[in-house]
């Protein structure tokens, strides 16, 4: 449920806006849908997903890979941890500047990724799902190649390299 929850990312006129329109319990068919009309409509990019639909449809980004400065970029519950981090970073680096007057802009220039941060946790709170996005550290292997490793393959069915096939 965490990456159906959306809000709008640093680069929108509103950070931290929810954008996700299903909030509610939903039956698995609704469920399958939601997740199949979502993966249309978006394409995994770090720390969320890119909505803007040439990117989505496999063409190349006018923005320079910009994510955090787009509009067209929203962040989902499954990312909370992600940003957590990037805002204990950025405050960190702030602390460290040289004069207030560094650290005063290190903060302005965040501040919009922490407004989605806010938002963000703020939806999640609402909906009771704030632990479940805390406690999911996406930083684990696991969590990337958990589709992978549960698809199993039997020994027997993988063809055998033969050593002509391997590259001197």
């Amino acid at each position: 449920m965490l990456q159906h929850v959306w809000v709008a990312g640093p680069g929108s006129p509103n950070p931290g806006e929810l954008l996700s329109h299903t909030v509610r319990p939903l039956d698995a068919a609704r469920a399958q849908a939601l997740a199949i009309d979502l993966s249309r409509r978006s394409t995994p990019a770090e720390g969320g997903f890119c909505t803007f639909q040439p990117v989505v449809n496999g063409g190349a980004c006018p923005f320079s890979l910009d994510c955090t400065g787009c509009d067209k970029f929203v962040v989902s519950g499954a990312d909370l941890l992600y940003w957590r981090r990037k805002r204990e970073q950025w405050y960190a680096i702030a602390e460290r500047a040289p004069d207030d007057a560094t650290a005063d802009y290190l903060h302005q220039v965040f501040a919009p990724t922490a407004r989605a941060i806010d938002g963000l946790e703020n939806v999640l709170a609402g909906l009771g799902l704030l632990d479940d996005a805390l406690a999911l550290d996406l930083r684990r292997p696991q969590d990337y190649f958990h589709r992978m490793w549960s698809t199993a393959f039997r020994t027997a069915d993988l063809v055998p390299a033969d050593e002509e096939d391997i590259p001197a």
